[in-house]
């Protein structure tokens, strides 16, 4: 009697379906809405990019153009020195993110597959740098580069980023590596590599994934700065793209429409990387390469 009473009482399948589907629905929802707020700064940098001065100081940024120009982008590129921008950012983004993927390539290999003693408490130390705030070292920074000679030079921003990335990239690819078997390197060995070729012939194409992650996450950190380039560059030449944004706003006025447009065309890198290793990108996340 008390089974079939249990037996009556439990859900049947076309109940639970229903409560699947309102589920699903339910998080659809919540992630369209997440989804439609996130766009919304984009929705309107791109409206404004297309419009004059004119008509955002009449309508406001988030009215439509009456006519859809792209003066902004062509005044961006030749009198908003976008290029010069463009070019400064590439050549900071490229070997600072390079630097730091690959010291912290060679770091977690060590720390992974070949402990010493100690190892363990230098490896916290280098991870450690994450939680480094980088605003306690402007002023010493700011001195060193300045009595150097390299103030006002891409070479800060190229040596900052590179030194804080490198705890990072160490800690996942330590972590991608530890997932590796040893049996790999084993039998490696076993066959008369050195460490050398094991980790440029086996590790480095295994850790591709991992790899992906640390471009995606390095790339968009690094392009996206803002704070590097403002306390170590002075000279319109040097500036980032991030950096040329600001610069466009007058003393009197701010090009709401050349910095829209310069805005649309300096998220074009990133979101470029993103799609091109997106593949890599997920594939490293779903191993686990950024877990501990």
């Amino acid at each position: 009697m008390t089974e079939s009473l249990d037996s009556a009482q439990q859900p049947t399948p076309e109940k639970r379906k229903k409560r699947n589907w309102g589920a699903m629905a339910l998080l659809y929802v919540v992630l369209t809405a997440i989804v439609i707020v996130y766009s919304m700064p984009g929705i309107g940098v791109l409206i404004t990019s297309v419009k004059t001065n004119e008509e955002i100081a009449k309508d406001g940024l988030w009215s439509l153009p009456e006519e859809f120009r792209l003066s902004n982008y062509q005044e961006a590129w030749t009198n908003g020195n976008l290029k010069t921008y463009t070019i400064n950012s590439i050549l900071v983004t490229i070997p600072g993110a390079f630097a730091s993927i690959a010291l912290g390539l060679l770091l977690g290999y060590v720390f992974s597959k070949l402990p010493f003693r100690g190892s363990n408490a230098l490896f916290i130390f280098v991870v450690a740098g994450m939680f480094y705030p980088p605003q306690i070292v402007l002023i010493p920074l700011f001195r060193l580069f300045n009595a150097v000679g390299l103030y006002d030079t891409l070479w800060p921003m190229i040596i900052v980023h590179t030194a804080f990335g490198i705890p990072i990239c160490t800690l996942i690819m330590r972590n991608f590596f530890a997932t590796v078997p040893n049996a790999l390197r084993e039998a490696a060995i076993i066959d008369g590599a050195n460490e050398g070729q094991i980790l440029r012939k086996i590790m480095l194409p295994l850790s591709l994934p991992a790899l992906a992650v640390l471009a995606t996450l390095q790339f968009t950190w690094i392009w996206n700065d803002f704070l590097w380039p403002l306390i170590f560059t002075q000279s319109d030449s040097v500036r980032t793209i991030m950096i040329g944004i600001v610069a466009m706003r007058g003393q009197y006025s701010v090009a709401w429409g050349v910095q829209g447009a310069m805005s649309v065309i300096a998220s074009l890198p990133t979101l470029l990387i993103f799609i091109f290793l997106q593949r890599y990108f997920i594939r490293g996340l779903t191993l686990g390469s950024v877990k501990g």
